[in-house]
């Protein structure tokens, strides 16, 4: 097995991948919450317990794929933001049926296995300049540590300006604030699962002062059934031939494609996976992602997608598609010990994100900023991620001003043209799709 992952070269071990596999999971582990929330009773209308069990089975499923096929450290699960996309604008907004939402999420998923098998999803990836990939990675850094934050209280909204500092002294706060310097000092002294190890000591501190509950029991055998959302989606094709739909299936096509590619470099880069600007086994990286959107749309959940609190696992010390695996199976497990992840609070979690952060916007050192005609791209892609609350929309931004600074200096030789032609779509993007 650690032939097959390849240990020697990526300079890992059985119980690095282990940790970062549950290091990973734990940092998204919150899904399986929040999905239900969102797409459940309180949001789309489905069923709570069909949205659980079909969470954990397709990020299961993603994941095994992405560790066994593509051999990445990278994690997949049903996508925060197009959840919200599926249940607020299309089921609640468009009053399109959460069956019919589903059956858009099945073709763009579809779609995504042609656009990978032809090469063509690869090709863009490859396309990219890479002091763009580099300010990609450096604007999910900032990204994630402001989620961090704010699910962390120390970040808040203000009706003046827009944000501004929370109630430090609020107990969920304090003891976020705990687990970043429990989980800073450990990464300072050079404990490898420093960020693992941070959140499982905060979670035990908030059981101990009484800020997170004390599971009742740990495992339950009760596992919901899946069948109210299951097939739904085939069964439902036959109601996407409209142009409302349309624009809904190129919406997921649109956010998934470049949020994926985003998580994929950032991830890959700061594994030190990315080989002369390129990134290996692309195809299959994609495909997996792929392949997990058409399987969770089947089983009853909006958009799978590449997760980027893989990165998390990543700093752990994951190098392999074996943690990604670990990850897989840990989703599998959750159907048993659903009651142990209560304790996976926005305070635990809120540490994990911070930090990852920090490491990596280390990527903005090799952004060549002495190019104003680089800087200006790279500078707007990294920061519109963190105020427009969108890694798809802050690569659009980047995109559109790269070929424009780039032909004003004179070097539109060095564009690919591939990229002149992600200009025009990030263009009609923002005239079309973004409301």
């Amino acid at each position: 097995m650690s032939k097959f992952f390849m240990f020697e070269a990526l300079g890992t071990t059985y119980r690095r991948e282990f940790i970062a596999g549950i290091t990973t999971f734990l940092s998204m582990a919150y899904i399986l919450i929040v999905n239900p929330t969102i797409l459940g009773s309180n949001g789309a209308g489905m069923d709570d317990g069909a949205v659980f069990t079909a969470t954990a089975l397709a990020a299961a499923v993603g994941c095994l794929i992405m560790g066994i096929l593509a051999k990445y450290p990278i994690a997949l699960a049903p996508g925060m933001g197009l959840n919200a996309f599926f249940a607020f604008s299309v089921v609640i907004g468009m009053q399109i049926p959460w069956e019919t939402a589903l059956a858009g999420v099945l073709v763009s998923g579809l779609i995504f296995i042609i656009l990978t098998i032809s090469g063509i999803r690869e090709m863009v990836i490859n396309a990219i300049p890479a002091s763009l990939k580099y300010s990609v990675a450096a604007g999910i850094g900032l990204f994630i540590a402001f989620i961090g934050l704010q699910s962390a209280g120390i970040i808040v909204n203000n009706p003046v300006v827009l944000v501004g500092l929370g109630d430090l002294t609020s107990g969920t706060t304090l003891l976020a604030i705990f687990g970043i310097i429990v989980t800073i000092a450990l990464m300072v002294l050079g404990l490898k699962a420093g960020v693992f190890f941070g959140m499982v000591v905060t979670a035990i501190a908030g059981m101990i002062v009484g800020l997170i509950d004390v599971p009742s029991k740990f495992i339950s055998f009760d596992i919901p059934s899946l069948a109210p959302t299951f097939g739904v989606a085939f069964m439902e094709l036959e109601h996407i031939f409209t142009i409302q739909m349309l624009i809904v299936i190129l919406t997921f096509l649109f956010v998934d494609f470049f949020d994926t590619a985003g998580t994929l470099v950032a991830v890959a880069n700061q594994a030190g996976l990315i080989k002369d600007n390129k990134l290996p086994r692309a195809g299959r990286a994609l495909f997996a992602d792929s392949a997990a959107t058409v399987v969770g749309a089947t089983l009853g959940t909006s958009t799978t997608t590449s997760y980027i609190e893989s990165s998390s696992g990543v700093s752990a010390g994951g190098r392999s598609g074996l943690s990604a695996v670990f990850v897989g199976l840990l989703f599998i497990l959750s159907l048993l010990f659903f009651p142990l992840l209560s304790v996976v609070t926005s305070a635990v979690t809120a540490p994990a994100l911070i930090v990852v952060g920090i490491l990596m916007v280390s990527a903005l050192g090799k952004i060549e900023w002495d190019k104003f005609e680089i800087a200006v791209p790279a500078f707007f892609t990294i920061l519109a991620m963190p105020l427009t609350y969108s890694i798809a929309t802050g690569i659009a931004f980047g995109f559109i001003f790269y070929p424009i600074t780039m032909m004003m200096k004179g070097k539109q030789k060095e564009i690919h043209p591939i990229m002149y032609g992600l200009f025009v779509l990030f263009v009609l993007y923002f005239v079309f799709l973004v409301e």
